[in-house]
């Protein structure tokens, strides 16, 4: 099978003719039609995230159908058409897994980090961890749903009932949140880079009430803010936005250093706190609520070989929504 593989963090990927993965018990193989790119991605290659399995081979937005199942597979037929995220695989053990908090599981692994991912014309997953893609999404427009849809779902979750709901950083899993959050009766206010004005316009578009640049003010305090953006720069100037009692959730995986600020704006019980990967509830709720909002994704698509040129992109900031690999 063609693959893009990653030999060593900071360098470019290399196009290699790798065998055909066999499942294992528990797995099954996946023909992979499209896979998202996502930041997480750009993470990794950029050697942001320190532990990834060498030779690897990237991507956990994959969006495919079962060609093969493993032993003690069960709900899967071929053909199925499912769709595979960043969280492969727990311990199904520890205090997390017991308590409905498998993302956090020590033992946890991830696709296209410690195991390989959609990067490739076929890749095997955990059948546990793979879910049924709605009907309707082509698999294009499905697969930003599987990471930028889900963390930025849990990250909505984490941000309480806020009804004016700032987002900093205006890429995959921002266009799509705004959505949901207008469908659930929410303000949205987007935050991009300065002198952006082609992101500020798409978030209008997609539901955004107002749109500036990160270092401004909105014409209202926030009652909650998400972080999209890996800029720890940007955490006292949100905390700076939100009204008492207000919540700063850090979506990313990554983020650059928190500067210090001071305690002024923290006060009056003020959060900050983060999102780690996501759970199998996350993915059902959010899977089952895409096509009631109806979220549309919108998407660059890519080559497979073209996968530098999409993390590029980017790294550069020039998406306007998500990228894809077609494979």
């Amino acid at each position: 099978m063609r693959a893009m593989v990653l030999d060593e963090p900071g360098k470019a990927l290399r196009l290699a003719d790798l065998p055909v993965p066999t499942p294992g018990p528990g797995e099954v193989l996946v023909k992979v039609h499209a896979c998202g790119v996502c930041r997480t991605d750009l993470h990794v290659v950029d050697g942001e995230l320190t532990e990834p399995k060498l030779p690897l081979v990237p991507g956990h937005q994959i969006v495919g159908s079962v060609v093969k199942v493993g032993k003690d597979v069960s709900g899967f037929r071929e053909g199925e058409r499912v769709g595979i995220p960043w969280l492969g695989a727990t311990c199904n053990e520890c205090i997390y897994c017991a308590t409905g908090r498998e993302n956090l599981c020590a033992r946890a692994k991830f696709t296209g980090y410690q195991v390989d991912g959609g990067f490739a014309e076929y890749a095997v997953a955990d059948h546990r961890f793979s879910f049924p893609v709605p009907e309707g999404y082509p698999d294009l427009q499905a697969a930003p749903l599987l990471c930028a849809g889900l963390i930025g779902y849990r990250s909505l979750g984490m941000a309480g009932d806020a009804k004016r709901l700032g987002l900093y950083g205006f890429g995959a899993a921002a266009h799509i949140i705004t959505q949901v959050a207008v469908y659930q009766g929410r303000a949205v206010y987007a935050f991009t880079r300065p002198g952006d004005e082609e992101a500020q316009s798409f978030a209008r578009e997609v539901g955004a009430v107002w749109a500036g640049a990160s270092g401004e003010e909105p014409p209202e305090k926030l009652d909650a803010a998400i972080l999209f953006a890996p800029v720890g720069g940007l955490v006292p100037a949100a905390l700076r936005a939100t009204v008492p009692g207000g919540t700063v959730v850090c979506g990313g995986i990554y983020m650059s250093d928190i500067p210090s600020f001071p305690y002024e704006i923290l006060w009056k019980e003020r959060v900050v706190r983060s999102v780690a990967n996501l759970t199998r509830r996350d993915g059902i709720e959010f899977l089952a609520l895409a096509p009631k909002v109806p979220v549309e994704t919108h998407v660059r698509s890519y080559p497979l070989e073209e996968a530098n040129e999409a993390l590029c992109d980017l790294r550069e900031g020039r998406l306007r929504g998500a990228a894809v690999l077609v494979v």
